[in-house]
């Protein structure tokens, strides 16, 4: 029986949303207290409500559903204006929005270009939030190699969060979803993932990206990416050392940091992910207890161990109530 990663993927990511959206703002007693002894335990509600970190994951993989092939950054990044466009100003983005999506949607809404509509400083973490779907594209499909698909994860980030952190942050991101859609083994994960940023690391993808790089005191395209790489490397050196001696009930952010950045987010996703491979609600909820971006962290945990697992890891009862699964199994289905 085929294990239908994709659709594992895309449900896990809106669990985890939704399952850590309730501590997103709480540290660690306060979590306690709000839902002893340890943190949620399941996603509440019908529907379960999801963030804006879903609803944008559905913005990109609706648009790349739609693209024309080849992709291309002309033909993407108007499917995706017009998808950030319709979020921005849709009465569901009631779901405390990040500011840098908040700010960039609002100058792409009034029509200026990408290159002057996004957050030249920003890495947070919204562009890896929604970045699952690309992950997901078959490889080998007509021009998708496994360059395209970096370029195309960066690139979506571009259109909203342009440090070069955001960048390759969401790149390895991407790369991680696919290479477990792929049925990578998970403890070998953290040193592909370090091989590839060390093969990207002065790649700059500029039929994409065009003049992003120019910023004051950069030299070169490949001196700004280099930057946003060399910060991932070091993220990923936090988590061997956390890996290296587990301790499953201490908060992941103390090893791994927050998660309101880029780097920071994959890298706490991953260890609560790595934590409990083999155990996706254990993973979940230890995601979901989090003193930091306790959704997105849970988001990006989940979207690991249903690329991974596939569909079967989640409850029934949670993926009949998880908002937008309509929407989710569309896309699931088409990548499965």
């Amino acid at each position: 029986m085929k294990i239908k990663r994709a659709t594992g993927c895309l449900f896990g990511a809106a669990l985890g949303d939704a399952l850590g959206a309730a501590t997103e703002f709480l540290d660690m007693d306060g979590i306690r207290r709000s839902f002893p002894p340890n943190g949620p335990t399941e996603p509440k509600g019908n529907p379960a409500r999801v963030t804006d970190d879903t609803q944008m994951m559905l913005c990109v993989g609706e648009s790349l559903a739609l693209a024309s092939r080849p992709f291309s950054a002309e033909n993407l990044e108007q499917l995706l204006r017009k998808a950030f466009v319709a979020w921005w100003y849709s009465p569901e983005n009631d779901r405390a929005p990040g500011m840098t999506c908040r700010r960039a949607c609002l100058k792409l809404a009034s029509g200026l270009p990408w290159l002057e509509s996004t957050v030249l400083d920003s890495k947070g973490c919204g562009a890896n939030m929604r970045v699952a779907p690309v992950g997901l594209l078959p490889p080998g499909q007509d021009d998708l190699t496994e360059e395209t698909r970096g370029a195309i994860a960066q690139f979506q980030a571009a259109l909203t969060h342009a440090h070069p952190t955001a960048l390759a942050a969401t790149d390895l991101t991407s790369a991680a979803i696919a290479d477990l859609a792929a049925g990578g083994d998970p403890l070998g994960l953290p040193r592909r993932l370090r091989a590839y940023a060390r093969k990207e690391r002065s790649h700059y993808h500029g039929d994409w990206l065009g003049e992003l790089w120019q910023r004051p005191y950069i030299n070169s395209p490949e001196e700004f990416i280099a930057r946003g790489w060399d910060e991932c490397l070091s993220t990923l050196d936090r988590l061997d050392e956390a890996l290296a001696n587990p301790n499953p009930e201490a908060d992941p952010c103390l090893a791994t940091g927050e998660g309101w950045v880029a780097e920071e987010a994959l890298a706490t996703g991953l260890l609560c992910f790595l934590l409990y491979p083999e155990n996706p609600i254990a993973a979940l909820r230890r995601a979901a207890a989090t003193s930091g971006d306790s959704d997105s962290i849970a988001c990006l945990t989940g979207s690991f161990a249903g690329a991974y697992l596939g569909i079967d890891a989640w409850p029934l009862d949670w993926l009949s109530r998880i908002e937008y699964g309509d929407r989710l199994a569309v896309l699931g289905e088409k990548w499965d």
